[in-house]
């Protein structure tokens, strides 16, 4: 079911490029229509993964992978309002690439062994961390979105003026927001971790690559919305450090997996 959703979202993507040619003068139904088609195979999948572990599914590379990958999809056929659902065609391409990656099949070895932590803490912990994770990446991809129509009104084309596409004032109050959200998100997640320390280890904080890790992304995307907020950082460099940041992540978080002993003890 997964390889199904990941088939449709990349025929998501490939309409998305028709969309993107023709200036988004024309409503983007089929492809939110699309998402959702994939949206639904993909939480079949993962729905059947969790009840086949008993534990909610981010116990390994693929397993995280795919849940943020989801979290990217929740957020743009749940919780948009219409005028920003072409948000779509350029996340299609984000969750395409994602869910190639996860079909790799050494990123998803057999479960041989029990996840570190047990009970229902584990699974607020994991699933806080990868829905901030989600929200982040749906902000790239507003920043995406801003920086093409940024580039198009900078350069005088005329898509510019016809597309269907928000107003780039909008898009950056979306990035905003789902960075906040996100940063709520991600800080819920991180208190949960002394607790889960407590139980395993008997300690509050224990030093670890992963949880060094995910405070400095922590820091670093509060300290992006500080900037905002206090020194105008705005605009076009907000766009680049929130587009950035998340491709950063993507390019390291599985790294850091890999190194923690917490997470693999």
């Amino acid at each position: 079911m997964f390889l199904l959703a990941v088939a449709i979202y990349g025929f998501s993507a490939v309409y998305s490029v028709f969309l993107w040619r023709k200036g988004f003068r024309k409503d983007d139904r089929i492809n939110y229509l699309l998402l959702l088609a994939a949206f639904a195979l993909h939480t079949t999948a993962m729905v059947k993964r969790g009840f086949s572990i008993n534990t909610c599914p981010v116990n390994n590379i693929f397993e995280a992978t795919v849940f943020i990958a989801w979290t990217i999809a929740a957020y743009l056929v749940l919780g948009l309002i219409p005028k920003l659902r072409f948000l779509g065609a350029f996340a299609s391409h984000v969750l395409f690439f994602m869910g190639v990656f996860a079909l790799m099949p050494a990123l998803d070895p057999p479960h041989s062994t029990k996840p570190d932590f047990s009970g229902t803490l584990t699974s607020l912990h994991a699933a806080l961390i990868l829905l901030a994770i989600g929200a982040f990446g749906l902000s790239a991809v507003a920043a995406l979105m801003f920086l093409t129509e940024e580039h198009d009104l900078k350069f005088h084309k005329l898509r510019a003026i016809f597309s269907l596409l928000p107003p780039i004032q909008r898009l950056e109050r979306v990035m905003n927001g789902l960075l906040l959200f996100g940063i709520a998100l991600f800080t819920a997640g991180l208190a949960v971790s002394p607790f889960l320390l407590k139980q395993k280890y008997g300690v509050w904080f224990k030093n670890d690559p992963l949880l060094d890790y995910s405070i400095f992304i922590w820091l670093f995307y509060l300290g992006l919305v500080i900037s905002r907020w206090k020194f105008g950082q705005g605009g076009r460099r907000f766009a680049w450090s929130t587009a950035v940041s998340f491709a950063f992540i993507m390019l390291t978080f599985w790294g850091f997996i890999l190194l923690s002993q917490v997470h693999h003890q």
